[in-house]
């Protein structure tokens, strides 16, 4: 009888000690190959700097390329959720690329880290749309610090170029709302595919109109044409971007072209300018280390958006496996509420703050308001 029950005690003990370190797998996807590929790339170089372990768990990724096609990223999450068993996913790295998924992982019940520009994939807040966490700054955002500098600048009029995308057209609504509340006339909003190999009409019909400044709102390679584009026909005046112009290409690609550009951005690109005393410095340091000695090469702010997705992720699912398996629906729905209540998690980019209506929790701490300047990034100081 005493041996049955110790039997017993030692199967119930290894049961126990089973589910407490269940494997996590995290599915990754990202556009590694094909136009998105700049944006893509510094994201699967980083999937081997993520944390193998969240507190007793075991974590495991699982990488997959869609190439850039929309239709491959919903084929790549719905072989990763029934197939895999992913607990989360991480991706895919486009805006409409992730706009696409959102119905698919919401109906699983997969959460999704989206580390997209685009805040659609978040806001209006809906049934799907809750179990995205979007690890980028939101638009408006990054927006308002675009048009305090603006105000400074005396800017009257304004010149818009987007892509012809979700990006694009959730930084047009943006820029119409903070325009008209800054007083600054909106002459001209163009739009253009991230693909196009000339934006010659565009960028001529706003030149005509001759407005103080124009911003551009574009992820990756794709910022580049719009502006260089305008130098070359004689404009002169402020050009601003998004942060989908933050990455090292943008530079190469536009060189003397696209000096004096402003625009709001990661901390990254900026780093040793940035006092020790922001909570972000060492995180964002220990990753552009561990990136630069794996990959021979400084990342593109895109792939500390993956590394701070598997930050979240780190930090929430010791909490759901402390209420379910991991691998179950009862994990996965762990997983979102713990994720919903990221509080003060310092990443490479800013400081995540979730609430059930705001899923990507930035605030002011999440950017900086930058120049180029002799071929690099420049901080531009508060007045």
């Amino acid at each position: 009888m005493l041996f049955k029950k110790t039997v017993s005690t030692l199967l119930l003990s290894a049961a126990c000690v089973s589910i407490a370190q269940a494997e996590v797998k995290i599915g990754v996807i990202t556009s590694s190959s094909g136009p998105l590929a700049l944006v893509g790339l510094p994201q699967k170089n980083s999937i081997a700097l993520l944390p193998a372990k969240a507190g007793d768990q075991d974590v495991t990724y699982i990488a997959l390329d869609d190439a850039s096609d929309p239709t491959a990223s919903v084929k790549a999450l719905k072989k990763l959720i029934s197939e895999d068993n992913v607990d989360a996913i991480i991706g895919p790295s486009g805006s409409p690329n992730a706009m696409g998924v959102i119905q698919f992982a919401a109906e699983a019940g997969v959460p999704l880290l989206a580390p997209v520009g685009t805040a659609s994939v978040v806001l209006p807040m809906s049934n799907d749309k809750k179990w995205v966490f979007k690890t980028t700054q939101n638009d408006e955002l990054i927006a308002k610090a675009l048009f305090q500098s603006m105000g400074k600048k005396g800017v009257k009029t304004l010149g818009f170029i987007g892509t012809a995308d979700p990006y694009g057209e959730n930084w047009a609504k943006v820029v119409a709302t903070l325009a008209a509340e800054h007083n600054i006339k909106l002459v001209a909003t163009e739009r253009f595919q991230r693909q196009d190999t000339s934006v010659t009409g565009q960028s001529l019909k706003v030149l005509s109109l001759r407005p103080d400044a124009v911003l551009i709102a574009a992820p990756g390679s794709a910022a580049v044409m719009p502006q260089t584009t305008l130098y070359d026909q004689g404009y002169r005046g402020q050009i601003y971007q998004s942060h989908g112009a933050a990455l090292p290409d943008f530079l190469k690609l536009g060189g003397k072209k696209v000096e004096g550009t402003i625009l709001a951005a990661s901390l990254m690109l900026v780093l040793d300018e940035i006092p020790d005393s922001n909570p972000s410095k060492k995180v964002a340091s220990a990753y552009v280390a561990a990136y630069e000695k794996l990959n021979g090469s400084k990342p593109a702010t895109f792939g500390a958006n993956t590394y701070d997705a598997a930050l979240l992720l780190e930090k929430a699912i010791p909490i759901a496996a402390a209420r379910a398996k991991p691998g179950t629906p009862e994990f996965r729905s762990a997983l979102r509420d713990a994720l919903e209540q990221s509080h003060e998690l310092a990443g490479t980019q800013g400081v995540f703050n979730m609430t059930p209506e705001d899923h990507s929790g930035f605030d002011e701490r999440g950017r900086e308001l930058i120049q180029v300047k002799n071929g690099t990034w420049s901080p531009i100081k508060p007045e």
